[in-house]
């Protein structure tokens, strides 16, 4: 199974649309046997997603996510765990051992195409 997690310095970053990487982990046998961090390849918000399709994601742990993203993800059949927050690694892991805290119904609101801010549900503040 690989897993991907928006990632920046080793945490879960918090905004999907505008993460920079994902660290992409190989799990076999209830275990990581591999990682790396990958790029965006210059994408954003939808664009993200195709990342993840062509390195064979089938899994997601994130922070905020809009909407469309969410929609995007189960259209594709990827599993989406938002809400999480802290070390990528231990958001794995806590995945792995099915103890992962994340929040189905974390989503992001709106989002201002300027850059400025936007609401979220995810009262992570961002």
């Amino acid at each position: 199974m690989k897993v991907a997690v928006t990632y920046e310095n080793g945490e879960v970053f918090q905004h999907f649309g505008r993460t920079e990487q994902f660290k992409i982990y190989d799990i076999e046998n209830g275990k990581i046997v591999s990682s790396q961090v990958v790029g965006n390849n210059g994408e954003s918000h939808g664009g993200l997603i195709d990342v993840l399709i062509s390195n064979n994601v089938e899994a997601l742990i994130c922070g905020g996510i809009g909407g469309g993203a969410k929609a995007m993800f189960a259209s594709q059949g990827i599993k989406l765990y938002p809400g999480a927050s802290g070390q990528a690694d231990d958001c794995v892991n806590a995945l792995i051992s099915d103890s992962l805290s994340f929040d189905p119904n974390t989503e992001c609101h709106h989002h201002d195409e300027e850059g400025g801010e936007h609401t979220c549900t995810c009262g992570h503040g961002h």
